[in-house]
């Protein structure tokens, strides 16, 4: 390689990447809002003599039709389709039963499985597709969505060094090999590699990441605090307790075969025991909010509200058994799924004069009556038998009612066109499910990863084929999708293009690799190696990682010739380590989670730091084990 010397072109252009990270890592503005600033530089500097080729202003934007965020794009509606199908919520619900509610047990399965997927699709889509999965888990456990995010988005970005179709770089590298061949002499050929070959690398590296966030996550991770629930960002427990002084919890009730309960009604157990029995499960079926004249059959499962002394002497008197934690109805009391609302009967409706029991509330409206507020007075019969006023079902309403009821949201987004109510809670998730679209989705989301598995087609039209086809058979409607997409991550994305082209462009990345290589002249193989990876991992940060690597293979193929090192393992080093993308959140995963999780940029300088460390030390490791 010739002298390459440093131009005003090359000069402006490390300006405007210290600029760059500078507003990243100060958050002066929003990261969205410092790459658009950047892309805008970018096009008016290149109208100033001697500085043509920073940008071309006629394709300035074309970022924002790039094959990398049009398949982030149409992920996401994707992602989206099979939330409303209810799909995701179950996915959410096998991970907490298999890996219970806290931290140390969910990140390994959630991280592992998402690692696992993005071995054979692109990360983002994997990361994606387990967001929602991820948010609900966080609400159900009340665990910080940003303390589960970055594990799953790490690993997912590690998990594509397990194949060599797991990431663009990965796919690259054997195209490159074998045109490196055609300048190499007949001895130093290199040998393309084969699907697996480097899934022993990547495996190390998705274990270390694993690893990393179960013991030192609590230490590295941020806390945002927990995602934000139904009724003001507190539980239904938390809810009812500090505003009505109810102290009281669900519990899960077991009736065995030949129980006295047998047969009675649901009316006559919560009028006797005072207490609420929100849910029944019979026989593998589920049944939220039965009406109080459903006989209860044993053997079976009960979802009891009630004070806690109480639900136990009622067991006891009863001849039943609590069990630790929800089981049955852990789904159906999820926060993602129901919760504790506030309705208030309006004057003129219809309800007025009527009780509960007049209006078969539960079957008519899906919701529990726990409580009736009126002026100074709260009616209830979930306290102790001393403190119960009288039997809440037989109240007759009156207009100023506040009725408190635990209700499904999406009942409760039907009572919202009820004109004989006022649904007072606002913060709860007014979404429709759409169980009966889950075979569309499905098709359509199969179709979209056969596409992309065994065709030759564009990442992004194969996207945007599974994408398209959900919005057409309804799964999804065109307002949701377009609600569905991360806008600002487009824009972080799609206005930080130009400046990795500009990095190529002008010959700034070339005069940047001659620097380091200038510094480790000499230095033993070891060295050199561990020099390409850190080239490697910083021009990924400022560049796409597939310019990174068309630029790097070559080089690192040129420095192990000369310094008599295997070439196929500097080309692998450099292909690997491309994926080491962990400081700041312009990789696209990163930016992904950014926003859900409300992470800043110095959350993923602090924890991406260490990962970016670890990952070097282990990649090199196992490259030189593995002896490729």
């Amino acid at each position: 390689m010739g002298e390459i010397s440093l131009t005003t072109e090359m000069a402006v252009v490390l300006i405007l990447l210290a600029f760059t990270v500078f507003l990243f890592v100060s958050e002066v503005v929003r990261v969205d809002l410092a790459a658009i600033l950047v892309m805008v530089l970018l096009g008016a500097l290149s109208y100033l003599p001697g500085l043509g080729n920073l940008a071309d202003p006629t394709q300035l934007f074309n970022g924002f039709a790039s094959n990398a965020v049009i398949s982030i794009v149409a992920v996401m509606i994707i992602g989206a389709g099979l939330d409303k199908t209810g799909i995701m919520s179950k996915v959410a619900a096998i991970i907490l039963k298999y890996g219970g509610t806290t931290q140390e047990r969910i990140v390994p399965i959630v991280s592992g499985t998402v690692g696992f997927i993005s071995s054979f699709m692109q990360n983002v889509g994997a990361a994606a597709l387990f967001l929602p999965v991820v948010s609900r888990i966080s609400a159900r456990t009340e665990l910080p969505l940003s303390q589960l995010l970055m594990p799953m988005g790490f690993c997912a970005i590690l998990g594509g060094t397990m194949t060599m179709v797991g990431s663009s770089p990965l796919i690259l590298l054997n195209d490159l090999i074998v045109t490196s061949n055609g300048d190499l002499p007949a001895g130093a050929q290199m040998q393309p590699f084969g699907l697996f070959a480097v899934t022993p690398i990547g495996l190390a590296l998705v274990v270390t990441g694993i690893l990393y966030f179960v013991i030192f996550g609590r230490w590295v991770l941020p806390s945002r605090g927990a995602r934000k629930g139904a009724t003001s960002g507190q539980s239904m427990v938390e809810y009812i307790r500090n505003l009505y002084g109810l102290e009281v919890d669900i519990y899960e009730v077991e009736v065995p075969p030949g129980s006295a309960l047998h047969g009675r009604t649901l009316a006559d157990v919560m009028d006797q025991h005072h207490l609420h029995i929100l849910a029944t499960y019979y026989k593998r079926r589920r049944f939220v909010a039965p009406m109080v004249t459903t006989e209860i059959t044993a053997p079976c499962s009960l979802a009891v509200l009630g004070n806690r002394h109480v639900v136990e002497a009622f067991a006891e008197a009863e001849g039943l058994s609590i069990r630790r934690a929800l089981d049955a109805f852990a789904e159906e009391f999820a926060s993602t799924k129901a919760g504790v609302a506030e309705i208030v009967i309006p004057p003129g409706s219809s309800l007025i004069g009527k009780s509960a029991r007049d209006l078969l509330f539960r079957k008519t409206y899906g919701a529990s009556l726990l409580a009736i507020h009126r002026g100074e007075v709260t009616i209830n019969q979930v306290d102790d038998a001393e403190h119960a006023i009288t039997h809440i079902g037989e109240v007759k309403f009156q207009a100023g009612d506040t009725l408190v009821v635990h209700s499904p949201w999406e009942a409760l987004t039907r009572l919202k066109k009820n004109r004989d109510f006022v649904v007072v809670t606002s913060d709860f998730p007014q979404e429709e499910l759409r169980p009966k679209k889950v075979t569309w989705a499905l098709v359509f989301f199969a179709l979209a990863l056969g596409l992309i598995l065994f065709s030759d087609l564009r990442l992004s039209l194969c996207l945007l084929i599974g994408a398209a086809g959900m919005i057409v058979t309804r799964v999804i409607d065109i307002d949701e999708a377009y609600a569905a997409v991360g806008w600002s991550t487009v824009f972080l994305l799609a206005s930080l293009i130009p400046l990795g082209q500009a990095v190529q462009r002008t010959g700034t990345a070339e005069w940047m690799a001659q620097q380091l290589l200038t510094v480790l002249d000499g230095w033993p193989i070891w060295a050199l190696q561990t020099g390409i990876a850190v080239l490697a991992t910083i021009f990924t940060l400022v560049m796409s990682n597939v310019g990174a690597t068309v630029l790097l293979v070559p080089l690192a193929v040129s420095i192990a010739l000369a310094a008599g090192a295997n070439p196929a393992a500097f080309a692998l080093t450099v292909a690997i380590s491309t994926s080491n993308s962990f400081l700041i959140p312009t990789h696209q995963v990163n930016a992904l989670i950014m926003g859900p999780a409300g992470y800043r940029v110095i959350d993923f300088v602090r924890t991406g730091g260490i990962m970016t460390i670890l990952f070097l030390v282990v990649s090199l490791i196992m490259i030189n084990v593995v002896g490729v």
